[in-house]
């Protein structure tokens, strides 16, 4: 099982909306929230070179992206996070279960250890497995081949959970199942399974995922 995090398991578009609100503004660059609809589950230099163009300084990106994700780490620990409904009754079920279950982000690690800080998720995993350790992000499958490998896990017997296209792309570019949870901002996701949040999938679902494999 590998599980993405931002919209998956936890409902964080709203903090990171602000921080990078509050970081572009900064910098004489204000955007909209709809300027951000077609980046989750990306990385920070990818969201920004498609925002204002492959031209654009790589210093100014790694600035700007360590301003902007200081602020979303500020604002957990300050304003707390909520999990997604049914997130944290899958990940104790399928503990109980005996599922191998990794965490596959394009969160920088950092922004994954405050979510363990506030919401303590890591108790669920094997392992955990950031974009910064690949060195390429979501729609390339080198995270989750990379999160598949250290549980031990053929690619083919791995069943990814993510809310965004780019997730789902990667997922079937490493010849995985998986599930796709539907949010305001991908109201239809491209997945084997669909579903309108964690709580709404039905039982055996994962089973018989793999029963085709």
């Amino acid at each position: 099982m590998l599980w993405d995090l931002d919209g998956t398991l936890i409902d964080s578009a709203g903090h990171h909306w602000i921080a990078w609100r509050d970081t572009l503004a900064a910098e004489g660059r204000p955007v909209q929230p709809g300027d951000f609809v077609s980046t989750f589950g990306k990385r920070n230099d990818e969201i920004l070179r498609e925002l204002f163009g492959p031209a654009i300084a790589v210093d100014w990106i790694e600035r700007v992206s360590e301003a902007k994700e200081q602020a979303y780490r500020r604002m957990l620990r300050e304003q707390g996070l909520e999990p997604l409904p049914g997130a944290f009754g899958w990940l104790r079920r399928l503990r109980e279960s005996g599922w191998k279950q990794a965490l596959a982000s394009s969160a920088p690690r950092p922004n994954i250890d405050a979510v363990f800080e506030v919401l303590s998720l890591e108790r669920f995993l094997d392992a955990v497995v950031s974009a910064d350790e690949v060195g390429r992000g979501k729609p390339d499958p080198a995270l989750f081949l990379e999160a598949a490998r250290r549980l031990g896990l053929a690619p083919g017997r791995g069943i990814v959970v993510e809310d965004a296209p780019a997730g789902l792309e990667a997922a079937r570019r490493a010849g995985m199942s998986s599930i796709g949870v539907l949010s305001d901002h991908h109201p239809a996701l491209e997945a084997d399974v669909a579903v309108p949040s964690l709580d709404a999938l039905p039982a055996g679902s994962f089973e018989a995922l793999l029963g085709g494999r």
